[in-house]
């Protein structure tokens, strides 16, 4: 069965597997301890923190093994900003980082702290100037991942990193998704990392802070990793991941198969849409790391998407709020105002087969439309009232839809008189549902008519833009309702 989520979790590594099951008769002492057994230990735990400062680009003295790569990035945050509580409290970070850094800006504001947020472009890209207009005085870090863990993209580290030291900022990179295929470019401050990014085993995260960066660890302390990273190592652990990292970045073989799987993400880029109806590729499609592609698909339930090709032999993932139990759509996803709906990741682990990629490309489209199908979607567009755009008369409006007077919601809304539209209550309908009904009662309406979509789905908000962009209708914007929001799209083509 194809395995295609790399990026929330790679297979471990042959070469990892070796070294853990070698380790454990070998690294199970305590290296603190100055017999035999702890030295052999203290030998193999030294050996792996060479390794990974290697691959990371530090000095093995900066570098620290943590529980996990979200607890690297809660130490990083935290100890950077402690360690510059005297020239600030402030936290700039890019809207698109990983839940890890989001969090540890949660628990910084409830201590007191502020916090900034970065805007990002259409493909999730952060530019380098918004970093520099952003900093100000009391600015104490700043966190801009190395490349996005949802769509793939690739941020400026380099240009951002240098704006930061020019400012005496110190800057935190999550190089997660990024530190199996190079070391983060640029004078960065700290880094962090998690093993089963890259093959490695899970429960082991790095953290690299680089000397001359003001650092005060938080939370209970210990004599082990520089204090930086309480409790016993587990130095079998650290032993496998350090030997997955060494492996993947050793020797030409590495970037060979980086641009192999980049001609095979190329093609599913180029060929899902092509394949499929309605469906937007997301991310940047040339400052991206070489494994990953996203794209999501119109009118489609992406639990039963990902369901579906589940049964069809494929581990996939998703940012859909559709597939989450909170119904909130990803944040990244939101930041850069694309489609949420039908939302398909595809992070191909090392040696993926290029017969599977493939036989996705076949399976792909009949699992689509048979989503679709169940969801009243017949063909590729749900839109009524196609007549009316050839000049007959405009259908009857469907149940769920009804004659706005005076469209006087739509004017509310757009703060000016428009032509007469409809109503769609999609109240208690989550998505993709509320697109489908907009979808089909736009063709109802005269060019410069509105619809009016009730809804109290979270993912309208960020869905019925989306879908008036790739369709070319105005969105004219939202208001409160009785319950949910009132969203207005008015007929443009």
């Amino acid at each position: 069965m194809p395995y295609f989520d790399a990026a929330s979790a790679a297979p471990l590594h042959p070469v990892a597997r070796e070294a853990l099951l070698a380790s454990l008769d070998e690294g199970w002492a305590d290296p603190a301890r100055l017999y035999r057994e702890g030295r052999r230990g203290r030998l193999l735990l030294d050996a792996a923190r060479e390794a990974a400062a290697e691959a990371v680009g530090c000095r093995p003295d900066e570098l620290v093994f943590t529980p996990s790569g979200t607890q690297a990035v809660h130490a990083g945050v935290a100890g950077a900003l402690a360690g510059r509580r005297r020239a600030g409290r402030r936290l700039l970070h890019s809207a698109v980082e990983h839940s890890s850094v989001l969090h540890a800006a949660e628990a910084h504001a409830a201590a007191g702290g502020t916090v900034a947020e970065l805007a990002v472009d259409r493909t999730g890209r952060v530019a380098a100037g918004d970093v520099a207009a952003a900093l100000t005085p009391d600015t104490a870090l700043v966190a801009v991942q190395s490349a996005n863990h949802e769509v793939g993209t690739e941020q400026p580290v380099e240009e951002v990193a240098e704006l930061c030291q020019e400012a005496g900022v110190p800057l935190l990179v999550d190089a997660a998704q990024s530190l199996a295929w190079g070391p983060v470019p640029g004078a960065w401050s700290l880094l962090a990392a998690s093993a089963h990014k890259w093959g490695g085993p899970p429960g082991v995260g790095l953290l690299a802070v680089r000397k001359g960066t003001r650092f005060a660890p938080q939370g209970p302390r210990d004599e082990r990793e520089a204090g930086r990273s309480a409790g016993f190592e587990n130095i079998p652990a650290v032993v496998a991941a350090a030997a997955a990292l060494r492996a993947l970045r050793s020797g030409p073989a590495a970037d060979t198969e980086a641009a192999r799987l980049r001609e095979l993400v190329d093609r599913i880029r180029t060929r899902v849409p092509e394949l499929v109806p309605d469906v937007e590729v997301v991310g940047d499609p040339v400052h991206r790391l070489p494994h990953l592609v996203t794209f999501s698909c119109l009118y489609v339930d992406g639990e039963t998407l990902l369901h579906e090709l589940d049964r069809a032999g494929f581990s996939v993932s998703s940012g859909s709020s559709c597939t989450s139990s909170t119904l909130t759509p990803s944040h990244v996803l939101r930041a850069m105002g694309v489609l949420s709906e039908g939302n398909v990741r595809i992070s191909l682990p090392y040696g993926t087969a290029e017969a599977d990629v493939e036989r996705f490309l076949e399976v792909l489209p009949g699992v689509v439309r048979s989503v679709r199908e169940r969801l009243g979607v017949r063909g590729a567009e749900p839109v009524a009232g196609a007549a009316d755009r050839a000049g007959a008369a405009p259908q009857e409006p469907s149940p769920a839809v009804a004659a706005e007077p005076a469209g006087a919601a739509a004017e509310e809304a757009a703060g000016e008189a428009v032509p007469a539209g409809l109503v769609v209550d999609s109240l208690g309908r989550r998505c993709p549902i509320p697109v489908i009904e907009l979808a089909k009662a736009i063709g109802q309406v005269p060019v410069g008519g509105t619809v009016t979509v009730l809804s109290d789905d979270e993912a309208a908000r960020q869905d019925i833009p989306a879908w008036c962009g790739m369709r070319d209708q105005e969105y004219v914007g939202e208001r409160a309702a009785e319950r949910g929001a009132a969203y207005v799209v008015r007929r443009r083509v």
